[in-house]
């Protein structure tokens, strides 16, 4: 029997390359959504991929679509926290509603996501968390104050996550993207997106399925070793520290 692997967000952009790359791998998927029924139907249909709908940011949903998940396909041993929004906006205009939604969405999901899986994970010695936080989390970007302080909490996140189940088995690890060729990144205006393309060294945006290789590779029995990794993915557009 395939190991369980839940990806948040996986029926589109970057979640739905590394729900595919899962698959590929011999996972069994289950990819979570939250707006788009129609569109995650087709990625179904396409793909499938077993689908849920519910929402990252509300706790009482995560552990009922959790549940139903491991009654329906076994026990989650690979959870990717991906699903996220944006809000944008510069801070001395920014509402407390769009600050708010974007740290629920994309800083309490890792409790309300994580929390439900962890025990289980501890309990059989083994498990994977890999969380999705992005190139603003790590330098911060103009405009985008909810949404650099969300992603910078993921990384926080991380490296204390990994050393309390380190011991168990458990490893947790980060992935931070920089700018992905994704629908929302393609609808971008054209001098917009030029702008951007000619500030990344390797001299193009990057590819979803770039993202979810790594993300195969940390789910598999050979990144057992690798632990608190924040890992960049963004073609040398912003060099990390250590």
């Amino acid at each position: 029997m395939s190991k369980v692997a839940l990806v948040t967000g996986g029926t589109r952009g970057i979640g739905e390359a590394i729900s595919k790359g899962l698959k590929a791998a011999g996972y069994t998927v289950a990819a979570t959504y939250h707006g788009n029924t129609e569109k995650a139907e087709e990625f179904k249909a396409a793909t499938g991929i077993h689908v849920y709908k519910w929402d990252v940011s509300h706790p009482d949903e995560c552990v009922a679509g959790i549940a139903k998940v491991e009654e329906e396909l076994g026990p989650v041993e690979v959870l990717v926290n991906n699903a996220g929004i944006t809000r944008d906006g510069m801070f001395h205009k920014m509402s407390f509603e769009h600050w708010r939604e974007v740290l629920s969405t994309n800083l309490d999901s890792m409790f309300t996501m994580t929390r439900p899986v962890i025990e289980g994970m501890r309990s059989r010695g083994a498990g994977r968390v890999i969380n999705i936080s992005s190139i603003n989390g790590q330098k911060g970007q103009m405009g985008q104050t909810n949404y650099s302080a969300a992603k910078a909490g993921v990384i926080g996140f991380t490296k204390a996550l990994a050393q309390e189940n380190a011991f168990k088995g458990i490893t947790v690890n980060a992935i931070c993207p920089g700018y992905i060729n994704t629908d929302m990144v393609a609808a971008m205006p054209e001098k917009v997106l030029e702008s951007i393309v000619s500030g990344i060294p390797v001299g193009r945006l990057g590819h979803p399925e770039e993202i979810a290789a790594t993300v195969v590779y940390l789910a598999s029995d050979a990144a057992a070793f690798m632990t608190g990794a924040v890992m960049t993915i963004n073609g040398g557009q912003y060099i990390a520290n250590g």
